[in-house]
């Protein structure tokens, strides 16, 4: 086995274009990869649904193809929605996107919710998410270590062989989520909470509750990683128009839902507001750019990247 890919090493990302939000065509998936490996990011991140607000590229399959275009990225699901998934079949996509991208995989999982209706088309019932996915995580866990899987349930009953191809180490676990319950489960299973949609005192907060739960179940204390919406702009009417439309894209909502979230502005102000978080406890960042253009994003947001590495 390789040495463990520790959840740290995902260090300054960005969340790669799997959405299309603005209903622009097919995201520009394989060229943010590249370009985000080459301007020197640590990782790269997709999300997840089956049916939601905007057109959408299947996690794994988006991850495996940019696992083919890139050498050095560490590539995360930020988050999967483990619990309207067949937990075999989504060990197995996520063990081949480990072969073709060894070392590299960071499995980050979540409840989702916002869409009963995708619940419904993939055959799971929405209500019973959190308990779905406290079991799915062992289970996937299990395979993904190599294991033949005999689970009872009560609501995952799985028996399955051993499948390989076996990841050379296996992956680490993040758990999203805002909620008391998911920093409990974060805490519980996994080495990294992906933490979105909070201002800095409620992280600081949140991990000393991380920290209050390690000790309770004798594990190490989660790395916190934060998921912040950025548009970095010298023009702020200009972002703020473009992040309305990216949030009613995205999520079906009124900017003023998540706006007090988002961080509009120059290099400086971005990189100021990452400190914030930085100094609250935050030990990873991934950035999701709310602007048209992606790739012009990428480039403003290394000189983010420089100006808080800078400020350390």
């Amino acid at each position: 086995m390789s040495v463990p890919l520790e959840v740290r090493a995902s260090g300054f990302g960005v969340m790669l274009p799997n959405f299309d939000p603005l209903r622009l065509g097919t995201p520009p998936l394989l060229a943010a990869a590249r370009l985000a490996e080459d301007l020197g990011f640590d990782s790269g991140w997709v999300g997840d649904h089956l049916s939601f607000h905007p057109p959408i590229l299947e996690p794994c399959g988006a991850l495996a193809a940019v696992a083919a275009v890139t050498q050095r990225l560490v590539l995360g699901t930020g988050v999967l929605l483990l619990p309207m998934r067949n937990p075999v079949w989504t060990a197995k996509q996520l063990g081949t996107i480990a072969a073709l991208a060894p070392d590299r995989l960071v499995v980050g999982v979540g409840v989702g919710g916002e869409n009963p209706a995708e619940f419904e088309a993939a055959g799971y019932p929405v209500a019973q998410r959190g308990r779905r996915l406290d079991e799915a995580i062992g289970i996937v866990d299990a395979l993904l270590r190599g294991e033949a899987v005999d689970h009872a349930g009560p609501l995952l009953p799985v028996r399955s062989p051993r499948l390989e191809p076996v990841p050379s180490s296996r992956p680490p676990l993040v758990v999203g989520g805002r909620s008391a319950h998911a920093v409990r489960r974060a805490a519980r299973f996994a080495e990294g909470w992906f933490a979105v949609w909070l201002e800095p005192e409620r992280v600081r907060s949140a991990i000393e509750q991380l920290r209050a739960h390690a000790e309770e179940f004798r594990r190490p204390v989660c790395t916190t990683i934060m998921l912040v919406f950025v548009h970095v702009t010298d023009d702020a009417e200009t972002g703020r128009r473009e992040l309305e439309r990216f949030v009613a894209g995205q999520y079906g909502m009124p900017v003023e839902a998540i706006e007090r979230w988002c961080v509009i502005g120059s290099e400086d102000r971005v990189a100021d507001a990452l400190a914030r978080y930085r100094d609250a406890g935050a030990e990873a960042f991934v950035m999701m750019p709310t602007a048209v253009d992606v790739l012009g994003q990428y480039e403003r947001l290394a000189g983010v990247r420089d100006r808080l590495a800078a400020m350390a």
